[in-house]
């Protein structure tokens, strides 16, 4: 027997959008759901709307959001105008029932008493990386649509990184007729690149960014540095989506007027009904 076959009720504890569609979800699949932390909301359905105390009471198993606490060690409730520290009982009571949480290095550093149980990471996962793409990389596209006063069929993009972010990024600008280019390191990504129909350039030997109307970064590390900005269109629009602490200069780019931006979170924020099902399909690999 697996531990999602001994699980009745699950336990959602703040978090946005993302996590009320998670619980429309586990409702929808037979599961009772209680949320914790979401004090704004009158109603969400079929699910039970109480609070942090009985949610970790009262839950086989307990889903904290992405990320799960803040950098003050409050629990992320951006449901709720109250801050939420978990208690020394609350710990003792999820160490004895499985806890489902993204970034759990940090959650773990937040509250200690919680390494001796049960904690999964889903954002560690790699088909949670995968899935999240799509939104990802359709989330980005729809900001450059805002930013960018041209349409993206026959505009001149730039994705720098050939991860699971620029792969689909790429696939679905050229879709939408973009004159794409694809910067990446290795070898073999550049001869893929190349031979998906994309131009081709190598990360660390890109001098200058001319000719180019939206660039999009996935690269994590300082890519667009003031050297690099210096010889950069200043009509380019870049559009950072790596993890912190991202891949641009911003004060330079600010410094030398490029229209600059981190887009961060996106799933949550443009698809959060997808990435709250995502959320869930992952979790149920995890308990499986």
């Amino acid at each position: 027997m697996t531990i999602l076959e001994d699980i009745k009720t699950f336990a959602v504890i703040g978090g946005d959008k993302r996590q009320l569609y998670l619980a429309d979800s586990l409702t929808r699949d037979g599961y009772s759901v209680i949320l914790g932390g979401f004090e704004k909301l009158v109603s969400v359905g079929s699910v039970t709307l109480s609070d942090i105390d009985s949610a970790v009471c009262y839950g086989d198993a307990v889903i904290f959001p992405v990320p799960s606490v803040r950098s003050d060690r409050s629990l992320n409730t951006p449901f709720s105008d109250n801050k939420y520290f978990l208690t020394s009982e609350q710990q003792e009571q999820l160490r004895h029932k499985p806890v489902l949480a993204s970034m759990t290095d940090k959650l773990l550093r937040a509250y200690p008493l919680l390494q001796s149980g049960a904690v999964y990471d889903y954002s560690k996962r790699e088909d949670f990386a995968v899935l999240n793409a799509v939104p990802t990389a359709e989330g980005a596209i729809r900001r450059a649509m805002e930013l960018y006063e041209g349409t993206i069929a026959g505009s001149r993009v730039m994705v720098v990184g050939f991860g699971r972010i620029g792969k689909v990024l790429s696939k679905l600008l050229c879709a939408l007729n973009a004159d794409v280019t694809v910067c990446a390191r290795k070898p073999a990504d550049l001869a893929m690149i190349r031979a998906l129909g994309y131009k081709a350039q190598h990360t660390e030997r890109m001098v200058s960014v001319q000719y180019t109307d939206v660039v999009f970064n996935t690269v994590p590390a300082l890519i667009f540095d003031e050297t690099l900005l210096k010889n950069t269109s200043r009509d380019t629009i870049i559009i950072d989506l790596a993890s912190l602490p991202g891949g641009v200069d911003f004060e330079a780019a600010n410094a030398l007027g490029i229209d600059a931006c981190r887009a961060l979170s996106l799933p949550g924020k443009c698809a959060p009904k997808t990435a709250g099902e995502i959320i869930k399909t992952t979790v149920y690999q995890l308990l499986s």
